[in-house]
């Protein structure tokens, strides 16, 4: 399991510091993550419309892992890190 700090970045090993600043939700990319169960992506999807109220959401786009049973595979965490800055999760029921 790989912990992410939203706020910095990965824990970094031993003593290397990360150069990540902190997620500037007002402006940064942001990945609406949904877990595939249902209405993970209405629910989602609503809040990538109330987003709208307080900045612009032209790079705030949602993505799905295949199986609410399975973790989303490495490739897909890997690119979602690359592309954005923050993520949004549909973990719950």
């Amino acid at each position: 399991m790989r912990i992410v700090n939203p706020a910095f970045g990965l824990v970094a090993d031993g003593d290397a510091k990360s150069d990540a600043r902190p997620v500037d939700w007002a402006r940064d990319p942001i990945i609406l993550f949904g877990n595939a169960k249902p209405n993970a992506r209405e629910l989602l999807e609503g809040v990538r419309d109330s987003l709208a109220d307080y900045r612009d959401i032209s790079d705030v786009t949602y993505i799905t892992k295949d199986s609410p049973a399975q973790p989303a595979p490495p490739e897909m965490i890997e690119e979602v890190a690359r592309t954005r800055r923050g993520a949004l999760l549909a973990l719950a029921d």
